[in-house]
């Protein structure tokens, strides 16, 4: 018995433990991200969750007083698991979508502009779109880039001789410098993120191949939250705080909106 009394007792104070390290008082804000979607949202080499839009994120959360906590989504499943209440938004990188809106997701303002590109190995002969015929291409699972290729650019995507799913824009690029693809489409930001330090094995090609806004989604119904994290950004960008993350990540400050209000 009391073994069983000395175990039950270590159990509480474990819990005690555990709940001292967050305010229970304070609202918890988990913020879904890829944690594969450089320089936007990944995991540093210290293991933690780095890019501009987690800290962005956790500069909002200290500004609203909110607990800040990171949830990894399934790129291809997250607005069912945002729908599950498994994270609170789904923010890292996200292409505004009019479908998102239709079903009812509530949207942030739009803070990014984006193109898609494709990036080839550095020896090929790939030099526009208009070379792909024939060719296999790669394009990650629920991405903007695979519904442009299946709706607006889907003529293109009848020259190709495949076009390859992946999970992760990684895989794709593994797929591609294993010589299993021709191309890969993709983000602007990510390729330039990625290609930057294998510009002897991989080339960008310079052709933008649709422009569109990120932005952050929110569930139904959720305008108050959407408000406050749009109004909590909004004294980061008066303050300098947003520019000062910004400056981290030079590959997409001329890109950012509220930093550009001349685009």
């Amino acid at each position: 018995m009391k073994k069983i009394i000395a175990i039950m007792l270590a159990l509480v104070m474990m819990l005690s433990f555990a709940a001292c390290g967050k305010d229970s008082s304070k609202k918890t804000f988990t913020m879904g991200i890829d944690p594969e979607y450089p320089p936007f949202s990944s995991i540093g080499d210290d293991g933690e969750y780095t890019g501009f839009d987690v800290e962005v994120c956790k500069a909002v959360c200290d500004k609203l007083g909110w607990e800040f906590e990171v949830f990894g989504v399934n790129w291809d499943q997250k607005l069912v698991q945002l729908d599950a209440k498994e994270c609170d938004c789904v923010w890292s990188g996200m292409t505004i979508l009019d479908s998102m809106k239709k079903s009812g997701y509530v949207i942030s303002e739009p803070y990014y502009y984006n193109t898609q590109v494709l990036v080839v190995g550095a020896d090929s002969d790939i030099k526009s779109s208009k070379d792909l015929k024939n060719k296999v291409v790669a394009v990650q699972l629920g991405t903007s880039g695979e519904s442009l290729l299946n709706e607006d650019l889907s003529g293109l995507k009848d020259t190709f001789k495949e076009l390859v799913t992946c999970d992760s824009f990684l895989k794709c690029f593994t797929e591609l410098e294993g010589g299993a693809v021709d191309a890969v489409f993709v983000d602007y930001p990510v390729a330039k993120s990625y290609v930057e330090d294998k510009t002897d094995k991989l080339s960008i090609i310079n052709e933008e191949l649709g422009a569109e806004e990120y932005g952050i989604a929110f569930r139904k119904g959720d305008e108050e939250t959407c408000k406050a994290v749009d109004d909590a950004v909004q004294e980061l960008v008066k303050d300098g705080t947003y520019a000062k993350i910004a400056e981290k990540y030079p590959d997409i400050i001329d890109n950012l909106i509220f930093l550009n209000t001349d685009k």
